[in-house]
C-alpha cells in the first residue's frame, strides 16, 4: 500500500500536529486554503459535512442537492453554493437544461441515505418502504437512490465519482445490492473500487467504518487508487468540552450513571450490575482514555468523567465540524450525525487529487 502524501493544500493546520487536519478548525480558515482549481457537486448533501472536507481540501464546491428543507437551509447559510436544489434525487435526475458547469465536474459526491442497510436499524424489512428522517421532510424509499445517484452521473458524466455508505452495505444479503450498484456503475462506463475506511485513522475523533466508493470514468485511463491512513488516534479526553449537558431529575439514566465504574461502556453494562439484567446497549458511555464510538443522528451518549450527556461542544469536536458552523437551532447531534465529517473526507479527496486529479 502506498503511504500518504504529505504535500496538503490546508494552511491552518497546527504546524506540531501529528495530524493533516486540525479537528478543531472554523469556517473562516478555509479562506486560507490553498484552492486546487477542481470542482465538485454535492448530492444529498444534509449540512455539509462532505462539502467541508472538499472546502479543507481545495476543491471548490459549486453546489448541492438536498430534500430536507431544514438542511437546505443550514447548507445555503454555511456554503452559500452557487446551484442549489431543493427536491427529491428522482426529480434532480430528470432535469433538463442544467448549467453548462455541472457536465464539467472534477467530482460528483454523494452519501445516498442508508439508514435500510445500516446493522442498527431493521435492515430488510425496510427495504422498499416509504420513511422520513424528521418532521416535514418528504417520504421516499431509500433502498434505491443510490441507482438514482448513478444516473445522475451519467447525465453529467463527471471524471470522478465518490459516494459514502454504511458498513451494512457490503453485510449479509445487501452484498446483491452493492453487486448491482457496480454492475450499474461499469454500465455507464466506470471503474469501480470499494474501500472500507475507519475515520478513527484519518484523524477524526471517532471510530466511524463507513464503505466508499471511488470511481474513475474509463476513459481516463487511470491507475487504481491506493489508501492508507494511518494517523494516530485522538481520543475523547482530548476534545472532551469542560460540562456535559445536564440530565432532567428523575431520569432512570440519571440514577443508573451514578454507579457507572471505567471498564462501563455503555448504559446496559451498569443495569446488568445494578438489576441483573441488561437494557440500553446502544447508550454508550465515552470515556477520556477511549475514542469515541460512532456519533449517531439520535440517541443517548453520556461522558464517563461527570457522568452527564454529551455537549453541543462534544458532537462538533468528535465530527469535525467546524466551531463556527451555525445549526440554525437544530440538533447539533442530529445535522453531526447524519453527515460525514469533514476531516474524514478531507484526507479521501486529497488523495484523489494527489493519485487522479493533480496531472
Amino acid at each position: 500500500m502506498q503511504t500518504i502524501n504529505s504535500n496538503i493544500n490546508v494552511q491552518n493546520a497546527d504546524l506540531g500536529s501529528e495530524h493533516k487536519f486540525p479537528w478543531k478548525w472554523y469556517l473562516t480558515d478555509l479562506e486560507k486554503v490553498n484552492k486546487n482549481g477542481k470542482k465538485v457537486f454535492s448530492c444529498f448533501s444534509c449540512g455539509g459535512g462532505s462539502t467541508m472536507g472538499y472546502k479543507l481540501a481545495g476543491y471548490e464546491v459549486i453546489g448541492n442537492v438536498e430534500i430536507d428543507k431544514k438542511m437546505m437551509s443550514i447548507y445555503k447559510l454555511n456554503h452559500n453554493p452557487k446551484y442549489s436544489y431543493l427536491m427529491d434525487i428522482r426529480e434532480f435526475a430528470k432535469l433538463e437544461n442544467l448549467p453548462d458547469e455541472l457536465y464539467n465536474l472534477d467530482i460528483l459526491d454523494g452519501s445516498p441515505p442508508c439508514s435500510s442497510f445500516s446493522v442498527a436499524g431493521k435492515r430488510e424489512k425496510d427495504w422498499s418502504k416509504e420513511k422520513v428522517f424528521r418532521e416535514g421532510q418528504q417520504k421516499q424509499t431509500l433502498d434505491d437512490l443510490f441507482f438514482y445517484f448513478i444516473d445522475v452521473a451519467e447525465k453529467l458524466k463527471p471524471k470522478i465519482i465518490i459516494a459514502e455508505n454504511v458498513l451494512g452495505l457490503i453485510k449479509g444479503n445487501a452484498k446483491g445490492y452493492v453487486n448491482e450498484i457496480i454492475k450499474r456503475l461499469k454500465e455507464i462506463n466506470y471503474n469501480v473500487q470499494l474501500f472500507c475506511l475507519n475515520s478513527a485513522y484519518m484523524g477524526v475523533p471517532q471510530k466511524r467504518k463507513r464503505v466508499f466508493f471511488c470511481c474513475c470514468r474509463n476513459d481516463l485511463n487511470l491507475s487504481k487508487l491506493k489508501l492508507q491512513f494511518n494517523e494516530k488516534p485522538i481520543l475523547f479526553g482530548e476534545v472532551r468540552s469542560e460540562k456535559g449537558r445536564e440530565l432532567k431529575d428523575g431520569s432512570l439514566y440519571k440514577e443508573l450513571i451514578k454507579y457507572r465504574i471505567k471498564s462501563d461502556s455503555c448504559i446496559s453494562d451498569i443495569y446488568k450490575r445494578v438489576h441483573g439484567k441488561k437494557s440500553g446497549f446502544n447508550n454508550m458511555i465515552l470515556g477520556d482514555n477511549k475514542i469515541a464510538p460512532t456519533l449517531p443522528s439520535g440517541g443517548v451518549f453520556f461522558r464517563m468523567y461527570d457522568g452527564m450527556l454529551l455537549s453541543n461542544e462534544d458532537s462538533i469536536n468528535i465530527q469535525t465540524f467546524p466551531q463556527d458552523y451555525n445549526f440554525m437551532g437544530q440538533s447539533v447531534q442530529y445535522v453531526c450525525g447524519m453527515s460525514v465529517p469533514p476531516v474524514m473526507m478531507a484526507q479521501l479527496s486529497t488523495e484523489i487529487y494527489n493519485q487522479w486529479l493533480k496531472n
